[in-house]
């Protein structure tokens, strides 16, 4: 955790946990091969949030470190799910339910292509669901 993820007190500002998990999905692709540019440029469509359900069960402060897990949980149609969890030495401090639609660059709805559904099919999990 860096000092700009901090409010005053030294502790993460809320929306920064979704910045976190952002990059995490990111990063998972990523190591999937798939390049959320070149998907653009490529196919044309991109990935957008539609919902974020937030569980926050404890703070991050500066200079934690942080593991984010990312759990693909539903992938169909033009939907992607995720849950994810943010991790200070085990001790799980944020979940979340993402929701994504795959769209075009005008917006619309596009089913997910075929090239990110082969790659990301194998991906499925469950992963606990959200402790409220």
């Amino acid at each position: 955790v860096y000092y700009e993820d901090t409010d005053h007190g030294g502790v993460v500002y809320y929306a920064n946990y979704l910045k976190f998990m952002e990059r995490a999905r990111t990063e998972l692709l990523r190591s999937r091969g798939i390049e959320l540019d070149e998907l653009e440029d490529e196919e044309g469509v991109m990935f957008a949030v539609t919902e974020a359900h937030v569980f926050y069960r404890d703070s991050a402060c500066f200079n934690d470190a942080l593991d984010v897990e990312s759990c693909l949980t539903s992938i169909k149609g033009a939907r992607l799910s995720f849950r994810q969890r943010i991790l200070r030495d085990d001790e799980v401090l944020v979940e979340a339910d993402i929701h994504l639609a795959c769209i075009d660059r005008d917006s619309k709805p596009r089913r997910i292509p075929s090239s990110v559904l082969q790659v990301m099919q194998p991906e499925l999990s469950e992963m606990p669901s959200l402790g409220h």
